[in-house]
């Protein structure tokens, strides 16, 4: 079954066929591209490339949430973020999601011309739940056990998906009682947040599980987990091979570094 659309500011987003969501990290220290893209000019050139190789939605992030990662503050994010959407919005015709916590960051980034907030601690932060409501932006919930500093220190115990199932259960429910509306909300079960290597695997392998009837986003871009899953394979086709998987097991959005390499494989 085909999940709902999403609307945007400026269109709707269908899912008759998987989305590619290309990663814009303009940060110092991602755990696979920091500092590459952190200047404003190198992220414009980065984030038309995707465009160009057939991404349907930018993502960029102005906070590492990567093992040992260090917080920065609203004001910093902002600074990163605002002046890279400011000028991408209006040159593109796809949605532009914001990576962030922090309900202060995501209305910046909205008000600069980014329309989705892409939200890893599942709308858990102060404000958030109330802008999101408030604003009528979608919205991606993720599973994150814990709180994102310590995440990654250990590992989930039990049953993952039966786990992350009813943690997105409960922030959806927590979401429409707060005024978000179904067609808001897209959820992300959080390949990669303190799981183990087979819980991540399980995951990935079960992903329309995780629908709750709205899409579903899996980011497995070069991950640790895949040198286990795929021993021998190169991270990058590894994560390529990985979301084919994913996309197999009912993804509806791919969260990826190599958006060309992805759209290849999925369209071959």
């Amino acid at each position: 079954m085909i999940p709902h659309p999403t609307p945007w500011r400026r269109g709707t987003v269908t899912y008759e066929r998987p989305k590619i969501m290309g990663i814009l990290n303009v940060t110092p220290d991602s755990f696979s591209d920091g500092g590459r893209h952190n200047a404003p000019k190198e992220a414009l050139e980065h984030a038309f490339r995707m465009v160009d190789e057939g991404a349907d939605m930018i993502d960029i992030g102005g906070e590492s949430t990567r093992p040992g990662y260090v917080p920065v503050s609203a004001e910093e994010e902002i600074a990163r973020l605002v002046p890279v959407i400011r000028d991408l919005a209006p040159s593109i015709d796809i949605p532009i999601t914001v990576d962030t916590m922090k309900a202060e960051v995501a209305r910046a980034a909205i008000d600069a011309g980014a329309a989705i907030v892409n939200d890893i601690y599942g709308l858990r932060g102060p404000g958030m739940l109330e802008y999101v409501a408030e604003s009528g932006v979608p919205a991606i919930i993720m599973h994150l056990r814990g709180r994102p500093g310590d995440t990654h220190d250990e590992d989930m115990e039990g049953d993952a998906v039966a786990i992350v199932k009813t943690f997105l259960s409960e922030r959806i429910e927590a979401a429409l009682d707060a005024g978000v509306r179904e067609s808001q909300i897209i959820t992300d079960p959080g390949v990669g947040f303190g799981k183990t290597h087979a819980q991540n695997l399980e995951i990935v392998d079960r992903s329309g599980e995780f629908r709750l009837g709205h899409p579903v986003l899996i980011g497995v871009s070069r991950k640790r987990f895949l040198a286990h899953a795929m021993p021998g394979m190169d991270r990058e086709a590894a994560s390529v091979e990985m979301a084919v998987r994913a996309i197999g097991a009912g993804a509806d959005i791919i969260r990826t570094h190599d958006v060309g390499a992805l759209k290849e494989a999925i369209f071959r």
